[in-house]
């Protein structure tokens, strides 16, 4: 009887997420602008890792003979002062340029979680996690980032080589200045979850900390946690964006976004498209991961699914 009542609960219970999670993507679908975003964002991550094999031009060949070309059937997108194939070098970037957005905003989201659910959870934790985070959001973050890539640069590519060092400074970098904000929220959402009633009842039978964090505290935060997943991506493709821009980005032989754009000013009165592609895919991206974001916020929002 026992065994029976037991399988009856946990059907009851499994019946309850599905409907919970059906009820998040009924109320995602309701955010146009998210759909849209899904949609554009999906599209430049196809074109970007499916594009390169099927268009089969390598982005660093020169042609010299085809120097400054307009968009024709050879060159899509046309090509630049030294002939190398814009189409195939935005392709290219845009690996580079997810792949910095996506590591470093992982980076930032697992310090700020970590962070926020101590400084909540901890009593005695709050106050000096608080005030280092303080000490971070005071700090000019982008002085700061060009004088470390200017002070470990040299050191990273030695040892790893000029395009992977580069990549792990840059990724290191914008991921351990951009996690303040999402630390803040975590803080704030588990100092009001830590005393609901359930959360009580968990520490009145015994239950230990971590579990408590893991079982109650993290499922109940999801919501702020994903949205500032979403705009950390945003964030991290920006900044990269601007270092590259400021020259202090990647090397040229290993085109990013930014790179691209920066590359160009120089020729933008000749050839145009050369700064529009890379800000137009820069813009796509960013907008359509926030436009995400906002309907994964309303989506999670206990009190919208219910409407």
């Amino acid at each position: 009887m026992n065994t029976r009542a037991t399988s009856m609960d946990s059907a009851v219970i499994e019946t309850e997420h599905r409907s919970m999670w059906t009820d998040v993507w009924r109320q995602f679908r309701k955010h146009k602008g998210a759909l849209v975003g899904v949609f554009v964002f999906a599209f430049i991550i196809i074109a970007v890792f499916v594009g390169p094999p099927i268009h089969g031009v390598d982005p660093n060949a020169i042609d010299f003979k085809a120097r400054n070309l307009s968009p024709e059937w050879a060159h899509p997108l046309g090509t630049d002062n030294i002939g190398h194939d814009t189409l195939a070098q935005m392709l290219a970037g845009g690996q580079v340029s997810l792949a910095v957005g996506l590591s470093a905003a992982l980076i930032a989201l697992i310090l700020g979680t970590l962070i926020g659910v101590l400084a909540g959870f901890v009593k005695s934790l709050n106050g000096p996690l608080m005030r280092l985070t303080d000490v971070f959001l005071s700090l000019p973050l982008l002085p700061l980032l060009l004088v470390s890539i200017m002070l470990f640069r040299d050191t990273l590519r030695a040892a790893f080589g000029p395009e992977t060092g580069i990549f792990l400074l840059i990724v290191g970098l914008i991921g351990v200045t951009s996690w303040m904000h999402t630390a803040r929220i975590v803080r704030g959402d588990v100092l009001s979850i830590k005393e609901r009633e359930f959360v009580t009842a968990a520490h009145s039978i015994g239950t230990r900390r971590h579990r408590i964090v893991f079982r109650h505290i993290l499922p109940n935060i999801l919501s702020p946690i994903m949205v500032s997943a979403t705009l950390g991506i945003a964030n991290a493709i920006i900044t990269e964006s601007a270092l590259s821009f400021l020259g202090l980005g990647f090397p040229p032989d290993f085109p990013t976004w930014g790179r691209l754009l920066y590359d160009g000013t120089n020729f933008i009165q000749i050839t145009p498209s050369r700064v529009i592609w890379p800000g137009v895919f820069i813009a796509l991206t960013v907008l359509s991961v926030n436009y995400i974001g906002d309907g994964l916020r309303d989506a999670l929002d206990p009190r919208l699914r219910g409407r």
